[in-house]
């Protein structure tokens, strides 16, 4: 891979310790995937947050870079925390502070475009949670590779990203044409085709014709749920997403996606709600409007639920519901906005029997984690539970 001359500085440690470290990491991914260059980026949002995931080796290393002077050189981000008892705890707030040290806004959330972190169309991002990397490049129309933890930190800390993969016009065509056939008009709908392309297509770039989403959030929840069972970082959706239109040609395979499909999606997640004891909403981090959905559906319920439910959201969405009032509905119907967090990164075993949730990439963790679970709409979750 060609370096400038800076670059090559930055490699030999003329620099410091952190930045050569962190040049040392990009070299190496490039070397491996055939970069020709290294590329700036504009921001980079980072994942690998969770003391859960990082352990005490995770730990070392970001005790390392910090101790090292390392500060990162773009406007970074962070993905949610998990949450335990209190060792666990004093170990995530660790975790905490030495990415605050490093210069990174602790946002921890996994809808950071929801807040500050929106790149514009065609900008290099260097982004590692899975849906959001999904969102920055199909639905944003940014461009960034499904960065690793240690990875999007070098990269933060360079200001650049080996260029090659989904940074590269060629490799952000359509590999695969999706024709749904399948009623797909709500949000899990949308949850329940994810899922079951991500288990199709693997890694494929599909184009898909045949939706009409009502809104952002249901292209988001399509591309989280196709992250998390597949790894699909980029997908053309025919009329919605930005690079629709240069992103197929004539001579694609042609896949089908019939009633009988999304309904296999949904068979898996039928749990009874006696093995249900929590509702979970926010997977992604839920955005205004859903959390005002939530809200509405609590006051036409008008008695407060017998299991709690949660809902996960980036702090600046849990303050404009604040200040909108709906916190106040939702806490009386027996809800609480949780910021800052993920359960699914978070050691809850033992917490919880089941959940309800109308997130295909909750469904599908959970039920690796061994928790009964039951897939469905918002509204018809609230309406049914105890």
């Amino acid at each position: 891979m060609y370096l400038t001359k800076e670059e090559e500085l930055i490699l030999a440690g003329e620099y410091g310790y952190a930045l050569q470290k962190a040049m040392e990491i990009l070299v190496a991914l490039g070397d491996i995937y055939g970069a020709e260059r290294l590329i700036p980026i504009k921001s980079a949002q980072i994942a690998g947050v969770s003391y859960k995931n990082l352990g005490e080796a995770g730990l070392e290393f970001l005790r390392d870079f910090v101790n090292a002077g390392a500060k990162v050189s773009v406007y970074t981000t962070l993905n949610p925390a998990g949450i335990g008892n209190e060792e666990f705890m004093e170990k995530q707030r660790e975790v905490l502070d030495l990415y605050r040290a490093m210069g990174i806004e602790v946002t921890s959330t996994c809808t950071p475009y929801y807040g500050a972190n929106l790149p514009k169309f065609g900008d290099h991002v260097a982004w590692s949670e899975s849906s959001a990397v999904s969102f920055a490049n199909s639905v944003i129309g940014a461009r960034t590779n499904r960065e690793g933890g240690p990875s999007s930190l070098a990269s933060a800390i360079v200001g650049k990203t080996p260029e090659y993969g989904l940074h590269l016009e060629e490799n952000r065509k359509a590999t695969v044409r999706v024709r749904v056939e399948a009623r797909v008009k709500t949000f899990v709908d949308y949850s329940a085709l994810g899922y079951h392309l991500g288990k199709t297509l693997g890694n494929d770039v599909p184009y898909i014709t045949g939706l009409m989403p009502e809104s952002t959030d249901y292209l988001k929840e399509l591309g989280a749920s196709m992250a998390a069972t597949g790894s699909i970082a980029l997908y053309h959706v025919e009329n919605e997403t930005p690079e629709y239109r240069d992103a197929i040609d004539d001579s694609l395979e042609t896949i089908t996606v019939e009633e009988k499909d999304i309904e296999a999606v949904r068979e898996q997640f039928r749990d009874d709600w006696r093995d249900i004891d929590m509702i979970l909403i926010g997977c992604p981090h839920a955005s205004i409007q859903e959390v005002k959905g939530i809200a509405e559906l609590l006051k036409m319920r008008g008695r407060p639920l017998k299991i709690p439910l949660f809902i996960t959201a980036s702090r600046a969405v849990k303050a404009l519901a604040d200040a909108l009032g709906y916190t106040e509905i939702i806490e009386r119907y027996n809800g609480r906005i949780i910021s800052d967090s993920c359960f699914v990164v978070s050691p809850i075993r033992g917490w919880y029997r089941g959940i309800a949730t109308n997130s295909g990439k909750s469904a599908f963790y959970f039920r690796s984690f061994g928790f009964n679970v039951r897939l469905d709409d918002a509204e018809r979750l609230i309406k049914e539970a105890p």
